[in-house]
């Protein structure tokens, strides 16, 4: 039925066509028979009247003549001679290049979109629409054209009236106009146009007339623009466009579809088809490593397998080695000739050439960032505009798809990334078109603003760690809003401190380290990344010649080493900002110094010396006026006290603290200090079990469990999880033997939360926990295993005083399953670190717990 409705058409425009040939003759002839008629009329002798009814007859006739051709043929401008009886639809599709691979996903979309499309799938109540358009867009090399000439090939049978291709070039001042387009197109489908053409929308008129009734693919590549391809688009159901651009088009009836780059596995697939599977499967790691370092670019990985293939001497690990020189090789080994689909280096100029200079600069500056990516101010900052100039600017390189989108982070920004690649041509741009001044101009500008963006989420997060007497609120307010933001930027600042080290920035280094140190310390997240940034602190300080910013840099690396069990390294920093305080007369300073220090002879079991440091710290906070720091060291000094078994004097000192922080409205302190009440509560309980009082006990243990439950929500509610995870865990050591079970959950969801805040020193000390309420559930040999991993846990910290606890708790674990044997040897190992430690404390319960395992009152005797 279409070949026969097509040739019924085809034969009513060859008719047409001939009237349009005949009729120059056919109007010539009767103007010629008018003018005759009129010059014989005056040889005869007719009346007026009959003389005008004559004369105005022919001329009638042939104005006739006249119109009937205008409409039958169009312009009067443009003629066709009649189509051949032996043309042949146009076959214009380019070749299937010969190692297509990898776009099994992308090819059925493709082939679900045209489906849907097809005039057959269409209920016949359906108005006709006009041609289907799909439109393949992504960046420089991603494989657009060879997707979309492949699909083409694909579906060619289904449009039996010609498949027309056209290469747009896109970029640049060589793109092609509508009109030679169209041009070729008509040729190509038989037209032969005997005077030249009128315009656009004249060849427009024409092109819709000679696809009318027909089915023809449309391949259009490279197109720049909409305004370009809108003139090419058939009016007509049965017709189809493809068009790959560099960016997406929005037309009508238009379905834009985004190109990704390959994933490893088709990166893989499409270097083994070209470098072949022996030496791809002999060297797996290279090969991955090339198609890694190709930003999974097929253009690129397809420039390294032809490279590969012609060089059979070459070996993967050789073309990755020369790959990984990014800043002099990379771009030069991606590159075969110098032609687009040659050269990643060519592919991309041709973005580049388009853009505007501003865009260009901004590109330029871009690329010298080493943040894997960023938020849309940066780009104000890059070029010295403001912020919404410059999210304008990113937008439209987005548009010209040299920048991507990377995602919406936390905070609900939109972030912004380079491909590699284009990062190395943006480099390689700025090298050669910027000064040296003119480019650490910019990325200073952008440090700037991290700089002040992080003093200021660390001063609305904890304000007590930048003031003197900081606000009542801090950490209870901004806590969301900072965690958000800290994890939105983690990898930017880190790679942005790293970068201004190398540019030895070291005033910038040190603030925007200082703040990031903050933040991390206040929210007890991203341990290695805290520790890296706060060693990189303390050596910029240290390169300023600042005693006082080398004696704050201490006292942040000290934080983040007590944490991480390393306690003589971070008592030694505090010792030296101490000294450092003292000689410069920084009191407030030296109380918190004071405070580190004994922080750390606490956490390492010293709790006499301990106690000496925080009891001069709480003397220097009453001096300076400074309530919130002295109702915290009250606080330390009361977990002191339950280190050393004086229950009444811990809990009046928390309970004072607690007043305080009520007083001034400060949610996260006091919710610190429920804590370590409730810790109180919990072994107050514990001793009276074990004097046999079980009814006091009962109810110490429910008042403990109620107190940490309500300080964990408390932090639950504020997204603080490193303090909610404290919380679970205390509420899991209260040891209350009718909750086992449920105290168990406990420990093990604190343990679950600190492995995700990457704190392995928080999951050690919660496996010891574990152990411990394994043990009272009677499930020893669980137990037990949990205890050991907890001691090589603390052991690969070189945390001794933890892992002689660790060793400890195993022994008494295992004296309670009856099993005194096995447990002298942890009971004497732990004694031995005690020991070596000086602590007396530690010395005698490990006496104690090796005497039971030898069945004797004291060891040693």
């Amino acid at each position: 039925m279409a070949r026969r409705a097509s040739g019924t058409v085809a034969g009513a425009e060859r008719a047409s066509r001939a009237t349009r040939l005949a009729a120059p003759w056919t109007v010539g002839g009767l103007t010629a028979a008018v003018t005759g008629l009129t010059m014989s009329l005056d040889l005869v002798e007719l009346p007026v009247a009959a003389r005008f009814a004559v004369t105005g007859g022919v001329t009638l006739l042939a104005g006739l003549v006249a119109w009937s051709t205008q409409r039958a043929g169009g312009s009067a401008e443009i003629e066709a001679a009649a189509e051949d009886a032996g043309h042949r639809p146009p076959a214009q599709l380019p070749p299937v290049i010969a190692h297509f691979t990898g776009r099994a996903d992308s090819l059925a979309e493709l082939r679900r979109l045209f489906e849907d499309a097809h005039p057959r799938r269409r209920s016949r109540d359906d108005a006709p629409t006009g041609a289907r358009v799909v439109s393949i867009h992504g960046p420089a090399g991603v494989g657009k054209s060879a997707l979309a000439t492949r699909f083409a090939h694909e579906v060619a049978s289904r449009y039996p009236d010609g498949q027309l291709y056209f290469d747009l070039r896109g970029g640049g001042a060589s793109r092609v106009r509508p009109e030679e387009v169209l041009t070729g197109f008509l040729l190509a489908l038989g037209a032969r146009l005997t005077t030249a053409p009128g315009g656009l929308e004249e060849l427009r008129k024409l092109w819709w007339t000679w696809v009318r009734g027909r089915r023809i693919l449309v391949h259009l590549d490279n197109a720049h623009d909409a305004e370009q391809v809108q003139a090419l688009i058939p009016p007509e159901p049965g017709c189809a466009v493809l068009v790959t651009s560099r960016q997406p088009l929005y037309l009508r009836n238009t379905n834009d579809r985004r190109l990704r780059e390959f994933t490893e596995a088709q990166g893989i697939e499409l270097l083994t088809r070209l470098a072949g599977d022996d030496r791809v499967s002999d060297d797996l790691a290279s090969a991955v490593a090339i198609v890694e370092l190709c930003g999974r670019l097929p253009l690129a990985i397809s420039i390294c397998g032809g490279r590969l293939a012609a060089r059979e001497n070459w070996s993967l690990q050789e073309m990755a080695d020369r790959l990984a020189d990014e800043r002099r090789r990379r771009l030069d080994e991606l590159e075969v000739a110098q032609r687009i689909d040659q050269s990643v280096r060519a592919s991309l100029q041709l973005s580049y050439d388009d853009c505007t200079e501003t865009q260009r600069r901004l590109l330029r500056s871009f690329g010298l960032l080493a943040a894997p990516d960023v938020q849309g101010w940066a780009a104000g900052e890059l070029l010295g505009v403001s912020e919404l100039e410059g999210g304008d600017l990113l937008e439209a390189l987005v548009d010209a798809q040299l920048v991507e989108h990377s995602g919406v982070d936390r905070t609900g920004a939109t972030r912004y990334r380079l491909h590699d690649l284009v990062r190395l041509y943006a480099r390689e741009r700025a090298d050669k078109e910027d000064t040296v001044e003119h480019r650490q101009a910019a990325i200073e500008r952008v440090l700037g603003g991290y700089r002040e963006r992080a003093e200021q989420m660390a001063a609305a997060r904890w304000p007590q760690d930048w003031h003197r007497q900081g606000g009542g609120g801090g950490g209870s307010r901004g806590g969301t809003v900072a965690m958000d933001w800290l994890t939105s930027e983690r990898m930017a600042l880190l790679a942005l401190v790293d970068q201004a080290t190398g540019l030895r920035l070291w005033a910038l280094v040190w603030r925007l380290g200082r703040a990031s140190c903050s933040l991390f310390h206040s929210m007890r997240v991203f341990w290695t990344e805290w520790r890296h940034v706060a060693e990189v602190t303390c050596d910029a300080a240290g390169r300023l010649g600042d005693r006082r910013a080398v004696g704050i840099a201490r006292l942040e690396r000290a934080a983040v080493l007590g944490g991480l069990g390393q306690i003589g390294r971070a008592r030694a920093d505090a010792k030296e900002a101490l000294e450092i305080f003292e000689e410069s007369r920084e009191r407030w300073w030296a109380a918190r110094a004071l405070r580190t220090v004994g922080m750390t002879l606490r956490d390492e079991g010293n709790l006499d010396e301990g106690q000496r440091y925080l009891l001069d710290a709480i003397a220097a906070f009453r001096e300076e006026g400074d309530q919130w720091w002295h109702a915290r060291t009250q606080r330390n000094l009361g977990e002191l006290r339950l280190a050393q078994r004086r229950y009444d004097e811990a809990r009046e000192l928390l309970e004072q603290a607690l007043d305080v922080f009520k007083s001034n409205g400060n949610a996260y302190s006091e919710s610190q200090t429920l804590r370590a009440l409730g810790e109180v509560l919990a072994a107050e309980g514990r001793h009276l079990r074990r004097r046999g009082d079980q009814r006091a006990a009962d109810a110490k243990h429910a008042q403990a469990a109620a107190v940490l439950e309500r300080a964990a929500e408390s932090f639950r509610v504020r997204s603080e999880h490193w303090e909610e995870a404290r919380c679970l865990r205390a509420a899991g050591e209260v040891g209350d033997p009718r909750n086992g079970l449920r105290e168990l959950a406990f420990v093990r969801r604190a343990e679950n939360t600190l492995e995700g805040l990457g704190d392995s020193w928080g999951v050690a000390r919660t496996q010891l926990s574990e152990g411990r309420a394994l043990g009272r559930l009677g499930r020893d040999a669980d137990a037990v295993g949990v205890l050991w991993q907890t001691v090589e846990s603390f052991r690969r910290l070189d945390d001794r005083w933890w892992e002689a606890r660790g060793l400890r708790t195993l022994a008494e674990v295992l004296l309670d399953a009856g099993r005194a044997e096995e447990a002298r040897e942890p009971a004497a190992q732990a004694l031995d670190i005690y020991r070596s430690l000086g602590n007396e404390a530690g010395v005698s319960r490990a006496r104690d717990v090796l005497a039971r395992s030898l069945g004797e009152r004291r060891a040693g005797r």
